[in-house]
């Protein structure tokens, strides 16, 4: 059979032909691009992609295909979430002849089971070109020229659409992370969970330092997620509450950003971000640099960084701000994932890091 035509359509009105190998109907929103060579299951489940097209750049999608999903501690262990976040796929070559042993079906199949719209036989390498120069836009992609309205995610508060809605906890053990859930990976719970933590999983506008609501925890940790940090102004404001209770902080990615508004920073967005597994970090001030998993469209900007604070990490392709930290307070966050999935392990230890610091 015949698979059905398919456009990605961009905002400047470049339009790239294809065919649809997913869920056959139209979708809209911000097209990025991931420079990973592997990972395409992780990164498609990541809440921190919600409201995007994906653009994969290495030509190969689907070639190991997709597990099953594997249940640790109450959460999936192989994916970042409970379904592909994502609003579309953009790949060059789709395989759907698959082999893994894990492998129980087609990334063709699961994306019609999620009803994710996917197109196959672009140049990826002519529209990440686009994107690097022009950068990051808003796109579509239309199936049998099934139009789809323009959507913007910037404007929405994303965090809010993938947050969970109730507290939930995991594990036992002496000490108790509060996790603020923006959009968090899996993967972060499960770092806290190997390490014998308790974690205290909180939605994003949780009031968690109230009377009603109190907790009894020893760290902060702000998670990753997606959209613009602003629109999360009640996890700033609460954040900034946490600031004044002075109990250890750690922020990964988006929780990044958030606390650098909690703190008086100002943040920015990117031209077009940084995604993918093989993103250079260096410590500032030494010789010491780390290959990084990161997915983010903002960065802090430095120069409005208050008294007190100083930046940590930096980006060795463009100087942009990968971290920030308070010079006498146990408050500190970075802008990769340290804990990977997908991507390299090299920053785990930054979880361990934390731990040494809770009272």
């Amino acid at each position: 059979m015949n698979s059905p035509k398919a456009r990605l359509v961009l905002d400047d009105g470049t339009s790239f032909e294809g065919y649809s190998f997913g869920y056959p109907r139209p979708a809209a929103g911000e097209v990025v691009f991931n420079t990973g060579m592997v990972g395409c299951n992780e990164s498609l489940t990541d809440p921190s992609y919600a409201g995007q097209v994906l653009c994969l750049t290495y030509p190969l999608a689907g070639n190991y295909g997709v597990p099953e999903k594997i249940v640790e501690n109450g959460l999936i262990a192989n994916f970042e979430s409970h379904k592909i976040q994502v609003q579309g796929l953009v790949v060059n070559y789709y395989s759907g002849n698959y082999s893994h042993y894990s492998a129980a079906k087609s990334l063709g199949q699961w994306l019609n089971e999620e009803k994710i719209p996917a197109i196959a036989g672009i140049d990826v390498r002519a529209l990440t070109k686009i994107l690097r120069e022009k950068g990051t836009m808003l796109g579509k992609i239309v199936v049998e020229e099934q139009d789809a309205q323009r959507y913007d995610p910037n404007t929405a508060n994303l965090a809010a659409d993938v947050s969970i809605h109730k507290p939930i906890v995991y594990g036992k053990g002496q000490k108790k992370v509060l996790l603020i859930d923006c959009g968090a990976k899996n993967n972060i719970i499960h770092s806290l969970l190997k390490r014998g933590v308790q974690v205290i999983r909180v939605p994003w506008d949780y009031d968690f330092l109230s009377a009603e609501n109190r907790f009894d925890f020893d760290g902060l940790m702000v998670s990753n997620g997606p959209g613009d940090p602003k629109m999360c102004t009640a996890t700033i404001s609460n954040i900034r509450k946490a600031l004044e209770d002075e109990r250890p902080i750690f922020g990964i990615c988006l929780g990044n950003q958030l606390l650098a508004l909690a703190s008086g920073a100002d943040t920015y967005k990117l031209k077009y971000g940084h995604r993918g597994q093989n993103q250079p970090a260096y410590i500032v001030g030494e010789k010491r640099c780390f290959i990084t998993s990161q997915n983010h469209g903002f960065a802090v900007n430095e120069k409005t960084l208050q008294k007190g604070w100083e930046p940590w990490m930096r980006n060795a392709n463009d100087d942009t701000n990968e971290g920030i930290r308070h010079k006498t307070k146990p408050f500190f966050s970075v802008q990769f994932h340290p804990e990977a999935n997908p991507g390299p392990v090299d920053t785990g230890f930054l979880f361990d890091e934390f731990l040494k610091v809770l009272k």
